[in-house]
């Protein structure tokens, strides 16, 4: 076994306890993937390491490393080039074409890089500037690193030492691209650090990120939720069985489900209660206004009015439109379906999470989410950057706010003007949230009950409703349902900054119990839960159409 030596192992590493064995090699992959692979797969070969802790050892260092390259690339190389001197250098036009394109052929470009010497860190990177979705590129990439761990570990028990020397050799070549993609990065952090006031207020942004679950990134955040999702597959009989949680939508509602399809519905059934809405038809810009025009014509609607993707998730691309010019922009970003719908000014705005079990007479709710629109208030003397960067909750995701605004960051807002930063009640858009269950009444959970049972196989799923008064919501009136999302949807309460990530854990292992548990009842009343086929086509296209949409109001 001499290849295990292939990588400098500490002094009494084989007197190690195994998990620190494979913690230490884990680690070892943020240097070096392959050997330090390489060494986990003899130790299991050998019989000194537990094979599943050798593996997962190895895989998560990779896997983990992966995603910190991507977040560098997103975290710090997309906000460098919003710098106007950045712009002058790459045309934000071609970057554009770029992330379109990336976005189509990404999972490809991902998984072979994996199998090519040289190419990975390029390609992660290259992800993460174009803004491929995370959860795409953390799956393929998971995918991957487990095809080419499984290899190595196959390797291990047949050609045993022969592979760490053929490795060595087949890595040589990325250690070039390796040490000139780590002088670039070095170059353009120096470049970021000339601003160092800019630099310093963006490395405690990172860091209080880090330090708030609620801002984690999803591959983080979701870990322990995707573990409880497979133990609860297992014990329903299927992984897709969510799916069949709600027969009248597409995929249950969990992934790929029409937003015009349900406002359709609820318009039909619960006029009273529903912010109407139109699908923007036409393939051409020209078509697509005209059909805007003739929407807007039929429905009454004035400006300010909704511009949002007939198929979306997270808030992506929602625009509140005041003027036909934006309008006009909107519809010639992206050539995805949208609808358009009336604007329901509330000012209030709340999520409500429903559930009835196929078979009972009555439905619950589950919980409430208090939504509230952050705001910056004008002294006459600072501009929109600086009183977002001054708030102590705004400047954790100040880009995302800085990006929305554009160039209004560079206003002077007269004292006590009050500025408004997001318009989408979703937290991944800036949105804050608050646990709502005060406004919880007897007559606010049956009305939202009789209106969900007159929806033809709908079960489960979250209500964004908009009203005026607290008043009013607990009576079970004057609201509008601006949009329902089924059965992926979240108990978005948990994002309280007040909860504990232990009790956030809680909440979304039951949300996701009783989501099974609707699925397996109406499985076993008939309905079918969608192919795995289906829902990968409806994950791929929805991506590719996330990328084309505009910057969220």
């Amino acid at each position: 076994m001499s290849a295990l030596v292939s990588i400098p192992l500490p002094l009494g590493f084989h007197e190690w306890p195994p998990a620190t064995q494979a913690a230490t090699l884990g680690l070892s992959t943020f240097v070096q993937e392959d050997v330090p692979t390489v060494t986990a797969a003899l130790l299991a070969a050998a019989g000194t390491m537990p094979l599943l802790l050798a593996f997962l050892g190895v895989f998560l260092g990779i896997w983990v490393g992966d995603g910190l390259l991507y977040w560098l690339a997103r975290g710090f190389g997309r906000p460098l080039f919003e710098r106007p001197w950045a712009r002058r250098l790459l045309n934000p036009a071609a970057v554009a074409r770029s992330e379109a394109w990336f976005a189509q052929r990404g999972t490809w470009l991902l998984v072979s890089s994996r199998f090519l010497p040289g190419t990975r860190l390029p390609t992660y990177l290259a992800a993460g500037f174009l803004r491929l979705p995370f959860g795409r590129f953390a799956l393929t990439t998971g995918a991957a690193v487990a095809m080419w761990t499984g290899a190595i570990f196959w390797l291990a028990h047949l050609v045993g030492d022969e592979l760490a020397a053929w490795l060595e050799r087949f890595n040589l070549g990325g250690w070039v691209v390796l040490g000139l993609i780590i002088a670039c990065v070095v170059l353009l952090r120096l470049a970021f650090n000339l601003t160092q006031r800019d630099f310093r207020r963006r490395t405690r942004a990172a860091f209080h990120r880090w330090t708030r679950w609620e801002f984690w990134p999803a591959w983080l955040f979701y870990l322990p939720v995707g573990l409880n999702y497979v133990r609860l597959a297992l014990r329903h009989g299927g992984l897709t069985v969510p799916t069949a949680a709600n027969p009248g939508l597409f995929s249950g509602g969990f992934v790929g489900e029409s937003k015009i399809a349900t406002l359709r519905d609820l318009e039909a059934t619960s006029p009273e209660f529903t912010s109407v809405a139109r699908l923007v038809e036409g393939i051409t810009p020209e078509q697509r206004l005209a059909s805007l025009a003739a929407a807007r014509a039929e429905l009454g609607l004035d400006y300010p009015f909704i511009l949002k993707p007939d198929v979306g998730q997270r808030g992506v691309g929602v625009k509140l439109i005041h003027t036909p010019e934006q309008a006009v922009a909107c519809l010639r970003t992206s050539a995805a379906p949208f609808l358009t719908q009336r604007y329901a000014p509330g000012p209030l705005e709340v999520g409500v999470f429903y559930y009835r079990f196929p078979g009972e007479p009555c439905g619950r709710i589950f919980a409430i989410t208090e939504k509230i629109f952050p705001t910056v208030t004008g002294d006459g003397r600072r501009t929109i950057e600086e009183l977002v960067w001054s708030d102590p909750r705004a400047r954790i995701i100040a880009d995302k706010y800085l990006q929305r605004l554009g160039q209004r960051c560079r206003e002077v807002p007269s004292a006590g003007t009050v500025i408004k930063l997001v318009e989408t009640g979703n937290h991944a858009q800036g949105c804050i949230f608050r646990d709502g269950w005060h406004l919880w009444s007897e007559a606010l959970e049956q009305r939202l009950d009789d209106i969900s049972r007159r929806l033809a196989g709908f079960f489960v799923g979250r209500y964004d409703l908009r009203y005026a008064s607290p008043e009013d919501l607990r009576a079970g009136r004057n609201f509008q349902i601006v949009e329902l999302n089924g059965a992926a949807s979240e108990a978005t309460s948990i994002y309280d900054a007040r909860t504990s990530l232990r009790a956030a854990y809680g909440t979304l292992f039951r949300q996701w119990e009783i989501v099974f548990a609707i699925g397996a009842a109406n499985r076993r009343r008939g309905a079918s839960p969608t192919s795995f086929r289906e829902l990968w086509r409806a994950w791929r296209d929805t991506n590719a159409r996330i990328a084309t949409y505009p910057a969220a109001d």
